[in-house]
């Protein structure tokens, strides 16, 4: 009984179990950066490609141009060939290819997104704070500026909440992607992305090529119609003959004109190497409310600032897409496996309080002792306290013929009445529910020894 009592509160039983191992054919699987990218941005094929999350215009600007030069080459080109030159098709094939390419390469490439401070660098900028009361209870932000010379003009750098990082120069956060890019120019919904230092080229290319593929396509179709309604045909003959070329001018009349007029805003901008948020905030012409400084990243020359900005060196992407992430943080844990600190260390706590508990009732002499086994000793202690519990007064001897009392009687009785109770205790746990001993009064153990005969209680 002992052991068994012991196997059930063994305190090697309360340890906590070791982590179960993962199984053989789940293999840990390791993660890529891209899959834990903060900003807000979407990754295709793997991290190769980057686009905005809002990118739904993106599929309407495609469709329309896939649509429009589709029904180009379908139906207006075939006839510009047979009446004019095979030249149109090869023509607008070039300027469609270059549309295409430049705006996929718009959409899916890094703008310049820069990556966002690790713990350690954020925590080096936090000890940057200027307190010059000296107290530390109190919390002031880091600086929102700092001061940089470039080309001997000073240039403000602002601190990004959000990345914890101060902004290189012409670095601006888009609120759209929540990111911080270099050379930040716009953000653009028509390709779904942001513009900025690696991915302007491609969208001043794609903007330049749509604008002469739209004026080539317009001017083509109208080419077209003006043929069809010679001879006294009148036009209404000439758009019943090719409908498709009434929807392409329609398209191509409504686009032209800001698709030229954004051409043309971008070579200014290029020209003079500036960007579309610097444009519009002013920052070097003076309309911000400063004088005017002049731009410090102009190398004064059209040509070397239009090189510097299309023909450059491509630079690095910063960001790490596909890159693998720590083991550490790429396993993943369900989230019962998840344990708070807190609730660790409670537990903890309770399993050591439990085995000290075991262990010193293990030492006490309570548990270390065997069950006490009963004694012949121990029975005349209990047979002293029956007559204190259960009195039973004895009764009367019968009065003899003579009229006196036997004195010897009373003394036999209660003697006859001990030496039965001895007999019989030995046996109580036996006998437990057997009828209890009927209680006599004085009275009527006096009646019944007036009854009794002479000669018989003589003989007792």
């Amino acid at each position: 009984m002992k052991n068994r009592e012991y196997q059930q509160i063994d305190p090697q039983a309360l340890a906590t179990p070791p982590p179960r191992p993962l199984p053989e054919h789940m293999p840990k699987r390791v993660r890529r950066k891209w899959e834990v990218f903060p900003g807000k941005n979407r990754f295709c094929c793997d991290g190769r490609m980057i686009v905005a999350r809002q990118s739904g215009v993106l599929p309407l600007t495609l469709g329309l141009i896939l649509l429009t030069s589709g029904l180009f080459f379908i139906f207006d080109c075939p006839f510009l060939v047979k009446h004019l030159t095979s030249c149109i098709p090869a023509i607008g094939g070039v300027l469609f290819v270059f549309v295409i390419i430049s705006l996929l390469q718009t959409s899916f490439t890094d703008p310049g997104i820069l990556p966002r401070a690790t713990p350690e660098e954020a925590a080096d900028i936090e000890k940057q704070i200027d307190n010059p009361t000296g107290s530390s209870s109190s919390y002031r932000p880091p600086p929102r500026t700092k001061e940089v010379v470039i080309n001997q003009q000073v240039v403000k750098l602002k601190y990004c909440f959000t990345c914890k990082i101060f902004r290189p120069p012409r670095t601006s956060h888009c609120s759209l992607c929540d990111n911080c890019v270099e050379r930040f120019d716009h953000h653009c919904p028509w390709v779904g992305n942001c513009v900025g230092k690696r991915n302007y080229r491609f969208f001043y290319t794609f903007i330049v090529s749509l604008s002469f593929l739209t004026a080539f396509i317009f001017g083509c179709v109208t080419t077209h119609l003006a043929l069809r309604s010679q001879g006294g045909n009148g036009l209404v003959f000439a758009l019943q003959a090719s409908p498709a070329s009434a929807l392409e001018l329609v398209v191509c009349f409504f686009s032209v004109w800001s698709i030229l007029g954004l051409s043309g805003f971008h070579t200014y901008l290029v020209a003079a190497n500036l960007t579309t948020n610097e444009d519009i905030k002013g920052s070097w012409s003076g309309k911000s409310g400063n004088e005017d400084i002049g731009n410090p990243y102009s190398y004064n020359s059209i040509i070397k600032n239009c090189c510097s900005v299309l023909c450059g060196p491509m630079p690095p992407s910063l960001i790490d897409r596909r890159g693998f992430v720590p083991s550490d943080d790429s396993v993943q844990t369900s989230p019962v496996e998840i344990e708070l600190p807190a609730a660790k260390n409670d537990r903890n706590m309770c399993t050591q309080g439990t085995k000290v508990l075991l262990e010193t009732a293990s030492r006490s002499p309570l548990l270390t002792s065997s069950c006490p086994q009963a004694k012949p000793q121990t029975v005349p202690a209990v047979l002293e306290t029956l007559p204190e519990i259960v009195p039973s007064p004895a009764p009367e001897p019968p009065k003899t013929s003579g009229g006196r009392q036997s004195t010897n009687t009373p003394h036999k009785h209660h003697s006859h009445h001990r030496s039965k109770a001895k007999q019989t205790t030995h046996h109580t746990h036996k006998t437990s529910n057997s009828s209890p001993r009927p209680y006599h009064s004085h009275s009527s153990r006096r009646k019944d020894s007036k009854n009794r005969d002479p000669k018989f209680s003589s003989l007792r």
